[in-house]
């Protein structure tokens, strides 16, 4: 593994430590917070924390082994229910954002599906306010296309991202801000593939992705 390679994967592993840092950090308040309480109450109170955290940080970690990881082993190809499976919890565990699936049953090139969950996390990100996300895909002859639209009161995307989408950003730019949408471009784009974002405004976001298979 080249030196780049290395520094890319370390701005992965960032992101992920970052994500994981509140639900964990929450599970060890818990656990401080139920040594020292006596009241049957507050200690349900406690346990309860202690449940949502830890379904939270675990819903977390099966994204990013999808996303980022070798998930789904040396296969080409991944059951796109195994990525419905790990993006409904994570759009709407906030109870603000509804998940519009449209994307066929039949298997997908894994590539197509890394694409397709980084896209989901950015959209996901710029929803501030909650909305609608919804997320498309379709094979035709040699080619898989994908598309996830953001829509909600407030949309907001930092132009370093939709730089990095589009292939813009310089690469030594790329931290774990844009890590993700950087990752997205450069598997977009093997083969002659491309990546598309719509201008975003206050309320919508398009992204588009066409790969070769």
């Amino acid at each position: 593994m080249s030196e780049p390679q290395i520094d890319f994967a370390s701005l992965l592993c960032s992101r992920l430590c970052h994500d994981l840092l509140s639900p964990v950090g929450a599970m060890n308040n818990g656990i401080e917070l139920l040594a020292d309480e006596h009241d049957p109450e507050m200690r349900q109170r406690c346990m309860d924390l202690l449940a949502e955290s830890a379904k939270s940080a675990a819903d977390k970690l099966k994204f990013f082994r999808l996303a980022f990881g070798a998930a789904g082993g040396f296969g080409a190809d991944v059951d796109p229910n195994d990525a419905k499976l790990v993006i409904e919890p994570m759009v709407t565990a906030s109870g603000r954002t509804v998940l519009e699936w449209a994307v066929p049953a039949q298997m997908m090139p894994k590539r197509a599906v890394k694409i397709l969950l980084n896209l989901v996390l950015l959209a996901n990100d710029a929803l501030v306010r909650g909305g609608t996300l919804f997320v498309g895909a379709e094979a035709r002859a040699g080619e898989q296309e994908i598309v996830v639209r953001a829509s909600g009161p407030q949309i907001l995307m930092d132009s370093a991202i939709r730089e990095a989408l589009t292939g813009q950003l310089d690469p030594v730019a790329v931290d774990t801000r844009t890590a993700a949408a950087w990752m997205a471009h450069r598997l977009a784009v093997q083969d002659g593939g491309i990546l598309q974002l719509a201008e975003p405004d206050d309320a919508h976001l398009v992204i588009g992705a066409v790969i070769r298979i």
